[in-house]
């Protein structure tokens, strides 16, 4: 099968040029839309969430099959045109249940310890003065895990493990689960209202897109917490700014942004002879919270640890070869 590898690194590349040894596979640097390259006769394309595949995509790879994301979620897929050409989609549904938890967490513990600026003036000024730098205790405070899936469920058995009250919100609550853990699931309302901490693990799809929103934002607890690690689009960052400013937002730990890609091309968005307001809107957002003294940013790194790596080429090339065979595997659904 001719395939088309979108890949970051040469280390990357390499690996998978032996993996794949039986296929033809044409490696592209860097997100299918920079740079040239020629759809002509690809049957497979491999990508992850820093390549969108939409229409302009999908329009110079008239013979495509399959599209193998090497990521859980698929929200940079056009499904629907994608399944208007019988496009078979498949993904990798566990890889990082443990790894974003864990990473979760870790951000939880750095903004509420203050351990980032610690460090930095440590480092930079050379001083060990604690002022300024008193943190929060974990133990006894109330976090609402927004999404109960393979990572919320690791996150809760983490934040249990610190003496946390866990309370949570799923559109499917695992109500045996919860018995088995010792939580109860609330409103999302509720949750808002009763959380000292609110960690997200959730797809971005139409009904969560903007799932945290000002109205919820007004809702909340007076000093809450946020970490997200799940999809940037779940929280309106604009709501997440407005949150801080009126500190009912106390801190926020944040793995992902909206629009984050153009954070780092901003120059193509400021510049575009068209730019949408409403990314444009977003990604001064992003700034303004890249440089708040109460937000950590990370850049998109909770998935990224060499065990979850490896499970993750594991099962793209495990994917890619049984459909050469004819057989699906964890096909998106």
């Amino acid at each position: 099968m001719k395939i088309l590898y979108s890949y970051k690194t040469e280390k990357e590349r390499a690996e998978l040029a032996e993996k794949l040894s039986t296929h033809e596979v044409i490696f592209h640097s860097g997100p299918l839309q920079s740079g040239n390259w020629s759809g002509a006769g690809i049957e497979g394309l491999c990508v992850f969430v820093n390549s969108p595949v939409g229409e302009a995509a999908l329009a110079r790879l008239p013979d495509l099959k399959l599209i193998a994301t090497r990521s859980t979620g698929y929200d940079h897929i056009d499904l629907t045109r994608a399944r208007a050409r019988d496009i078979t989609i498949v993904n990798v549904p566990s890889y990082g249940e443990h790894t974003v938890a864990e990473f979760a967490f870790a951000l939880l513990l750095a903004v509420t310890r203050h351990i980032c600026p610690a460090n930095e003036r440590v480092v930079r000024a050379g001083t060990f003065s604690p002022d300024g730098l008193t943190g929060l205790d974990l133990f006894g405070k109330t976090v609402g895990i927004i999404g109960t899936g393979r990572i919320g469920k690791n996150f809760i058995r983490i934040a249990r493990g610190f003496g946390l009250k866990v309370i949570a919100f799923d559109v499917f609550p695992d109500s045996t689960y919860a018995q088995a853990e010792g939580f109860n699931y609330r409103t999302l309302d509720e949750l808002l209202r009763e959380a000292d901490i609110i960690s997200l693990h959730l797809p971005e799809n139409k009904d969560t897109h903007h799932l945290i929103n000002r109205p919820r934002v007004e809702q909340m607890k007076k000093g809450m917490i946020v970490i997200n690690t799940a999809r940037g689009s779940v929280i309106d960052t604009e709501a997440l700014v407005w949150g801080l400013e009126r500190e009912i937002i106390s801190a926020a730990g944040l793995d992902v942004l909206a629009e984050e890609g153009n954070v780092v091309d901003e120059m193509h968005l400021l510049f575009d002879p068209h730019p949408q307001a409403a990314a444009l809107k977003t990604l001064l957002s992003n700034h303004y919270l890249i440089s708040h003294p109460r937000v950590l940013i990370t850049p998109h790194l909770a998935f990224n640890t060499k065990e979850a790596l490896e499970r993750i080429i594991e099962t793209t090339v495990d994917n890619i070869n049984s459909f050469a065979r004819g057989v699906v595997k964890n096909a998106v659904p």
